[in-house]
């Protein structure tokens, strides 16, 4: 383990601890990201953690939100996406 090193903090009201910037550029640990900690003995562990299927549905919804797309759209653009991809890997329907 290449440059371990301690640094201090200070635990503020609530609970509240500020990872300093070093660190968090070591990390990769970004403001408003979701971390896990994980308690081991006397210490703490703390990791980046990922995108559960619960908060990936959330930020899908809060993108199509903020891009003012309707189910009603977005179905029919799959519609027609799949179509092109149908189209683009086996030629035309055949009816």
């Amino acid at each position: 383990m290449k440059d371990v090193k301690p640094y201090k903090a200070e635990i503020r009201a609530r609970g509240q601890l500020t990872i300093p910037k070093e660190v968090r550029e070591k990390g990769p640990l970004y403001e408003g990201e979701t971390v896990s900690i994980i308690p081991i003995g006397d210490s703490i562990l703390v990791t980046p953690q990922q995108l559960a299927l619960d908060e990936a549905r959330r930020e899908v919804r809060k993108i199509i939100k903020a891009s003012g797309v309707t189910l009603e759209d977005l179905l029919h653009g799959l519609e027609d996406e799949r179509e092109s991809l149908f189209k683009e890997t086996y030629g035309e329907k055949k009816t």
